[in-house]
């Protein structure tokens, strides 16, 4: 039996869950039993991220872990997500899980919220990438091997060109000064498609790019992903192999708008 912690992981699928995940299973005092998301259920998409949910599943697969998908209207109150997020927590409790991790870097009242939130039902949280040097840690997600795209921006704090772009060196060299180089503050999300925590890359390509109220979104589609049992799996946090029927993503492409499959919420 293992003396493992089981907890639950907060997970939107990109940069800052990326790394939390991988800072748990580094630690080996923990078992993760699923990672939660939340997804727009008019769309399919994860929330504030506009990544298609069938990606996330896609990329859950990839890292080994159960996909916990909790729906939500697109345009919620916090009284509704509350309610929503204390019934789905009372289960976790009931099933004898106590802790929810989180990739909060340094917003502290979002972390309070949060801790205020789970002990009203009895729970506790943990912050596994907590007041981490933003820029630093950037640095580290891409010498890491790790392999993302920006899902959507802020368009008061970054041009449209910037969604749909990797996450690389010439990304924060590109960043303006007032950017967070993790984007923090809300100035941009992402999707991981590979790196150590994965057993093989997801295949995505960005697409459309559209404008919904301040934020520009990019359509990331999947791209050539493999089966199950297809292909050979790598050793976690070994060289990236692509599997049979696998191809890399390729770079950015920009389709005529209203030709998209579908929107981002």
């Amino acid at each position: 039996m293992s003396d493992k912690e089981k907890i639950v992981l907060s997970w939107s699928g990109g940069k800052d869950s990326a790394m939390a995940l991988h800072e748990l299973r580094r630690s080996g005092r923990y078992e993760i039993v699923s990672l939660l998301t939340t997804v727009a259920e008019e769309y399919s998409r994860i929330s504030h991220h506009g990544v298609r949910a069938e990606l996330v599943k896609l990329q859950a697969e990839a890292v080994g872990e159960t996909l916990h998908k909790v729906y939500l209207p697109a345009h919620t109150t916090n009284e509704k997500y509350e309610a929503v997020m204390e019934r789905t927590m009372l289960e976790y409790k009931d099933a004898g899980i106590r802790t929810v991790a989180f990739g909060d870097i340094f917003l502290r009242d979002l972390r309070e919220y949060r801790e205020d939130n789970l002990a009203k039902v009895g729970m506790g949280a943990i912050f596994p990438i907590w007041l981490r040097d933003t820029a630093e840690m950037v640095r580290t997600f891409i010498d890491l091997g790790f392999r993302a795209r920006l899902s959507c921006v802020d368009s008061r704090k970054l041009g449209e060109a910037f969604a749909g772009r990797p996450i690389d060196a010439d990304l924060l060299r590109d960043l303006p000064p007032d950017v967070d180089p993790c984007g923090e503050n809300g100035e941009f999300h992402s999707f991981v498609y590979d790196g150590p925590i994965f057993d093989y890359p997801v295949g995505v390509a960005p697409g459309e790019v559209v404008l919904r109220d301040v934020r520009y979104f990019a359509d990331l589609l999947p791209a050539g992903n493999r089966t199950p049992g297809s292909g050979a799996k790598r050793v976690r946090g070994g060289p990236a192999q692509w599997p049979d029927g696998c191809t890399p993503p390729r770079r950015p492409v920009r389709i005529a708008p209203g030709t998209g499959e579908e929107k981002p919420s």
